[in-house]
């Protein structure tokens, strides 16, 4: 069973909180789209997407939307003030120098050293991996967000991905919709839980292994 709105949201506003101002930012399809509307209205932070928009603004509303202008997953957006469109090649140019001061993309695994398994599930027809390579390879910080537990009930955030990996020791955070983690040193660390969870509700639900944070926070 899928997230509700109101999980997904407490995700993505959890996520916000890593965006500072005046960073280049790439986000992913999905939960991470959410994370501009829980930003102050003209925070100073340029959205950029890899099919060539950097300035991306807050989504349309319904009825106002521009059939030419979508982000990479193909969702309407709007843009800022002094944006602009490049082509894809200027877009991927941007990532591969070492640009983006921050990305945050979903995921299918990552494991407890930060390798990053985001996509394909094999057997699965998928059109390619997209920016994802290059994005987990050379952003400054890759926070992921993700369900803590795959639709079957397995753990997310395991010891070695078992799935085709998109980049090795690359991820920085995982927010899922049960806690938060930062990897430091190659260490992953318990740093936060939401409400309901506790420790040992994250203990049973994680394959990896594991740091709890002599700071750790009970969130809303």
């Amino acid at each position: 069973m899928g997230l509700g709105n109101e999980l997904k949201d407490k995700m993505a506003k959890r996520a916000a909180l890593e965006v500072k101002e005046n960073m280049m930012v790439n986000l992913g399809i999905g939960i991470p789209s959410l994370v501009p509307n829980h930003l102050p209205q003209g925070f100073p932070v340029i959205f950029q997407s890899e099919n060539g928009i950097i300035g991306i603004g807050p989504a349309p509303l319904e009825g106002h939307e521009d059939e030419n202008l979508c982000n990479a997953g193909g969702f309407p957006v709007s843009l800022m003030e002094g944006g602009c469109y490049t082509d894809s090649s200027i877009a991927f140019a941007m990532i591969r120098r070492g640009k983006i001061d921050l990305t945050i993309l979903g995921s299918l695994q990552v494991s407890e050293k930060g390798d990053l398994a985001n996509w394909i599930i094999p057997g699965k027809k998928v059109p390619g991996m997209g920016g994802a390579t290059e994005l987990a390879s050379k952003a400054k910080k890759v926070i992921v967000l993700m369900t803590h537990l795959d639709k079957n009930g397995g753990s997310k955030i395991v010891r070695e991905c078992t799935l085709p990996l998109t980049a090795r020791r690359c991820v920085s955070m995982i927010i899922t919709d049960r806690a938060v983690f930062s990897l430091e040193e190659e260490h992953l660390i318990l740093r936060e839980i939401f409400n309901p969870y506790t420790l040992k509700d994250i203990e049973e639900s994680t394959e990896a292994r594991y740091i709890i944070s002599p700071d750790i926070k009970f969130i809303g």
